[in-house]
């Protein structure tokens, strides 16, 4: 049983989380759903939302979307729109972090790097923020990266882009304040998911970073899910155009 804070005024509030069926995302859809919150989940992994979903309690609903296509973002945020309302509290977590050599990358791959790691962030933004301005209340929770602040090697492209969700967020948070909407930057460390584990988590590089950490505990997912729903809660009303690191102390 989880002895994490509940906050009430996150219950019955529509969530809308982008790459939500597994990893960080996955943590965070449960984080939600005991908060009492509604879940609609955007992924392009039909069967991990959907084993997920069934897994929880709540009336959370899911579509499967290619992010980097916009179009098929503007109608899967359309059909969870019709599903189970509009977003109260947006979480833009989809992301990958594949490892790439400088020397190889084309401007193809720079572009779909761009694509899956940036883009999509802001075009959820722009489709959902109109109606939470008509609310005057929303919170727009953004997932960065301490990647680009180590000074992380092997993924220049997913670097870059994760540093520009960090302007993406201070700007919009200018944009949106007025309308009493939040805008803040979750920043995870190296977070211990299945596929971190399955790809790049050796005994080596993880006692790596934990010599960098101040606090030497590998970094599970559900404390970076706490952090947006803390964020997400009326519990966070002033804290906007911020950067909430969840990394140990490595930076």
């Amino acid at each position: 049983m989880s002895r994490s804070a509940i906050y009430p005024s996150l219950e019955g509030k529509i969530v809308f989380i982008t790459g939500g069926a597994s990893g960080i995302g996955a943590s965070t859809v449960r984080a939600f759903d005991r908060q009492g919150a509604v879940v609609g989940i955007i992924d392009i992994d039909s069967s991990s939302a959907n084993q997920l979903i069934t897994d929880l309690d709540g009336p959370h609903q899911f579509v499967q979307c290619d992010l980097r296509n916009i179009d098929e973002l503007t109608s899967a945020i359309s059909k969870l729109e019709r599903k189970i309302g509009k977003a109260q509290v947006l979480v833009n977590n989809a992301a990958r972090d594949d490892r790439h050599d400088w020397r190889e990358i084309d401007a193809n791959y720079w572009n779909e790097r761009m694509d899956i790691n940036l883009r999509h962030m802001f075009f959820a933004i722009q489709q959902i923020a109109p109606w939470m301005i008509d609310e005057r209340c929303g919170s727009i929770v953004n997932i960065g990266s301490n990647s680009w602040w180590e000074c992380g090697a092997g993924f220049p492209a997913y670097a870059t882009a994760k540093s520009a969700v960090h302007g993406l967020t201070r700007t919009m948070a200018r944009e949106l304040g007025a309308y009493n909407i939040r805008v803040n930057t979750v920043v995870p460390g190296w977070i211990m998911t299945k596929r971190q584990k399955d790809l790049w988590v050796t005994p080596e590089a993880l006692q790596k970073q934990l010599d960098r950490q101040c606090i030497p505990t590998p970094i599970e997912p559900e404390y970076v899910a706490n952090m947006v729903a803390f964020l997400s809660s009326e519990d966070a009303k002033m804290c906007t155009a911020g950067n909430f690191m969840v990394e140990g102390g490595s930076i």
